[in-house]
């Protein structure tokens, strides 16, 4: 591997079919871009339904997934493919400071922003450390897996979906039959692409059900009239170019103790993240993971100070260097490129507004759904003994915990569900560590 800050990126050869291109190999330009706009396809669904759920411009997304992930190859000096997108992660709380109810802008969103700048500067400075540490250690990263083993991120990720459970359940619900039921066919959209077709389409199966879904709105809406009908009007008065709409953050305390702790769970996700490509690319990247972490903490106060939501590392775009064995960095700098130039088009947003909310509720549904079971995967994967009762106390705690939204109010300072079951998984494991008692 190079000396040098960044990889000097050498042609890789294209004549042996299904060979690894590693992180420091590159395609010819015209294979370079095609695959840049296919990992933007991959993180498009999900990268747009997270703030139209938490009601933040989509443009302002996008535009900042772009940058954000400019920056996180700068932090990592182009050694490390990944894509940053909107992070799921953040929606509890957003919700939960904001009030939002779920129609349209989020009239509260400076609040929120605040708190992600916040929590992103305390997943840079957790970086920092880690960066500092690894420097010293040699690069290794186990002092952070004890510290959070697979039964306390599992918990975790699985708490974040069943927060929000009630969110999607009122979404899905709508205001009439006749949203319910579209709710229960975008449901079904995603779960038959998901099951019944191959390749590429399964692996959007976000963008694509949503599409179907939308479809089978318009026909049952606009063409039958069983419901409200999709407006466009939006999309042909809106310019192609323009600016987005960026929105000042606002600093409150109990806010931000709300959303903090959520760095928590960016660090298990971007963990993962390095260790999952590692193992597909064959090389050891412990010793880039607290330049990671500062990356992606940069980033997310990068795009909380101008209205976009938190990022995190993508599992979508691992999926899609899993099927290609296509790892070059440079293919997400010209992936990030794309989306900038996306974010800069209002008439894309205002197409993206036209998303009937019943078909967001079923999208929810099943994203919430997907992020609880992730962390369940998390424990299958690891093959974590619920056998030993520190791992069944930890992980039974915490869930109740989340799910429940145990609350904790010190004055002016509040921990929210999400953030006491992280905290409370991380502190009870530490101190049941020498508890290995088997049930009977």
């Amino acid at each position: 591997m190079s000396d040098s800050y960044f990889p000097r990126w050498k042609l890789a050869d294209e004549t042996v079919p299904g060979a690894v291109i590693a992180p420091d190999e590159r395609l010819s330009w015209p294979k370079n871009v095609a695959m840049g706009a296919q990992h933007v396809v991959a993180m498009f669904g999900s990268t747009v339904l997270a703030p139209l759920i938490m009601g933040f411009d989509p443009n302002v997304a996008i535009l900042m997934s772009g940058i954000g992930t400019l920056i996180f190859f700068l932090f990592v000096g182009g050694r490390v493919p990944s894509y940053l997108g909107s992070s799921f992660a953040f929606i509890g709380g957003v919700v939960a400071v904001t009030g939002y109810a779920g129609a349209g802008p989020n009239a509260n969103i400076g609040v929120a922003l605040g708190a992600i700048i916040a929590c992103g500067l305390a997943y840079a400075l957790i970086g920092v450390v880690v960066w500092f540490a690894n420097a010293r250690a040699g690069g290794g990263a186990n002092w952070i897996e004890a510290l959070m083993p697979p039964v306390v991120t599992g918990a975790v990720v699985a708490v974040i979906g069943l927060n929000l459970a009630p969110i999607a359940a009122k979404g899905a619900m709508g205001a009439s039959g006749f949203d319910a039921a579209m709710a229960i066919v975008t449901i079904l959209c995603v779960g038959g692409i998901a099951v019944y077709t191959r390749g590429t389409v399964q692996r959007l199966l976000i963008l694509v059900g949503l599409l179907l879904a939308c479809v089978i709105y318009a026909l049952c809406a606009n063409v039958l009239g069983l419901g409200k009908p999709i407006d466009f009007s939006g999309v042909a008065a809106a310019a192609w170019v323009g600016l987005p709409h960026f929105t000042a953050p606002v600093f409150q305390t109990q806010a931000m103790g709300l959303i903090v702790p959520v760095a928590i769970i960016l660090v298990a996700e971007n963990l993962g993240h390095i260790k999952a490509v590692s193992a597909m690319t064959g090389q050891n990247l412990d010793r880039y993971l607290g330049r990671a972490f500062v990356g992606d903490g940069v980033a997310t106060m990068v795009s909380g100070a101008v209205g976009g939501t938190g990022v995190t590392t993508y599992a979508e775009n691992i999926g899609v260097m899993a099927v290609t064995r296509i790892y070059s960095t440079l293919v997400f700098v010209l992936a990030a490129l794309i989306a900038i130039v996306l974010g800069f088009s209002p008439k894309f947003g205002a197409l993206i507004q036209t998303i009937p909310a019943p078909v967001l509720g079923g999208m929810s549904v099943v994203v919430f759904g997907l992020i609880a079971v992730a962390g369940a995967r998390i424990w299958v994967v690891n093959q974590v003994d619920f056998s030993n009762n520190r791992n069944l106390i930890v992980a039974a705690v915490t869930l109740v915990l989340g799910a429940g939204d145990f609350t904790i109010k010190l004055g002016d300072f509040t921990l929210g569900g999400i953030g006491t079951a992280t905290f409370g998984a991380i502190i009870l494991y530490a101190l049941l560590q020498h508890s290995g008692r088997r049930v009977v």
